[in-house]
């Protein structure tokens, strides 16, 4: 079988995200590094930031699109690290909501102003029309893969090891 026009142009894109995502990361990495943070923590406490209201790690997880149990390793973390403080949950007596500290808050306002100098000197000479088209492309597909899933499809690879 082969791929039609459109998926292997599709593969080609998801190969690009990937490895773009890895130098997103590594990026992300060196930045965050001075504050004794990671892509991952920072990832987790941005989010837990930018909530109208305060969320749990599962919460969190879905929002971001990562596993529960990977967001409550990094919230652990965080929490001896003392950038967040985990608090009672009205709603849910063993899911806590978790809250960034004055230390998690002035190291979000420190990578925000990195981030920012980082982000401007990398869009620069870039199209704004071309980059929103493209975080409207990858919105797409992120919709696409929910309502698709890949359920029905993985009974097609065969293990033979």
């Amino acid at each position: 079988m082969t791929h039609s026009p459109q998926a292997a142009a599709l593969t080609e894109l998801i190969l690009e995200i990937f490895r773009t995502n890895g130098q997103l990361l590594a990026a992300g990495d060196e930045l965050t590094d001075p504050l004794g943070l990671t892509s991952a923590r920072w990832q987790v406490l941005g989010a837990i930031d930018m909530a109208a209201q305060p969320m749990t790690v599962a919460q969190i997880g879905r929002r971001m699109g990562l596993s529960r149990q990977s967001v409550q390793r990094i919230a652990n973390d965080l929490e001896k690290l003392g950038f967040i403080t985990f608090v009672d949950n009205p709603d849910h007596a063993r899911a806590k909501h978790l809250v960034p500290t004055l230390k998690g808050a002035h190291a979000l306002t420190q990578i925000g102003l990195t981030q920012t100098n980082w982000s401007n000197a990398l869009a620069e000479g870039m199209d704004t029309e071309q980059l929103t088209q493209a975080t409207n492309l990858l919105r797409d597909i992120q919709k696409r893969c929910d309502v698709i899933g890949t359920a029905a499809f993985r009974k097609e690879v065969k293990n033979d090891g």
